[in-house]
């Protein structure tokens, strides 16, 4: 018996509205697409868009570079949502992206690179990561790109881009939110040990109310004295 996608309600409109910016500027995304038969040189820029919008800047390395989808996008053999399904199925980025964080955060990364917003609310994130664990990574990915929010917005011929592009940060100010960096391998450490991971806050040890000192007990005056010297 397969499991289905659980259902969940939307939190917010922001992603489901137009902009609300009158003139053009760094908020308006640069449309790349095939449509228009492009130049080489516009081909190229298409190329690079989408390993800047799968990858993100800090991603991209010369191990993400794929020659062969490349050669497959610049020949019309495949189409621009082939080549994102390529980047996104590909050993690095599994690497990068997925080997080196729970599934939860793993869902949160690719809906905001891929479907150009960040998670509705935090059931929406839960749904996509049991299709993960139960239906393997592929599953998920065709989820994604074969939705109808993917094939309204940006269909076989658009690289996806950020929809809503600037978000407020409370504490950095105005920043893109596909630019979140993913964790490494070590940070992470290993995703079936999660018990290895480090805590950084203060380990407080629970005291029962009717083990905790009462006045005159000599365990008070040891702590004294311990001040002191």
């Amino acid at each position: 018996m397969s499991i289905p996608i659980l259902s969940y309600s939307f939190s917010t409109q922001n992603q489901r509205v137009d902009g609300f910016e009158v003139y053009p500027g760094d908020e308006q995304p640069k449309i790349y697409t095939t449509d228009n038969l492009p130049t080489a040189v516009e081909m190229d820029e298409i190329i690079w868009a989408a390993y800047r919008q799968i990858f993100s800047e800090h991603q991209i390395l010369s191990s993400t570079i794929d020659p062969f989808l490349e050669s497959q996008l610049r020949f019309n053999q495949i189409k621009v949502k082939d080549f994102i399904r390529g980047l996104l199925l590909s050993n690095s980025f599994r690497k990068l992206n997925f080997d080196a964080n729970s599934n939860n955060r793993f869902v949160e990364l690719c809906i905001q690179r891929v479907l150009g917003r960040d998670v509705y609310n935090e059931r929406e994130k839960y749904s996509y990561a049991i299709i993960i664990g139960y239906k393997g990574l592929e599953k998920f990915i065709d989820l994604l790109l074969e939705s109808q929010e993917y094939l309204e917005n940006f269909g076989d011929s658009i690289v996806p881009y950020q929809r809503r592009r600037i978000i407020p940060q409370r504490t950095q100010g105005e920043t893109p939110f596909n630019l979140k960096t993913p964790r490494t391998i070590q940070g992470f450490s290993n995703k079936g040990n999660l018990y290895q991971l480090g805590w950084a806050g203060a380990v407080r040890q629970f005291r029962p109310q009717e083990r905790t000192p009462k006045a005159g007990d000599p365990v008070l005056f040891l702590a004294m004295v311990n001040e002191i010297f």
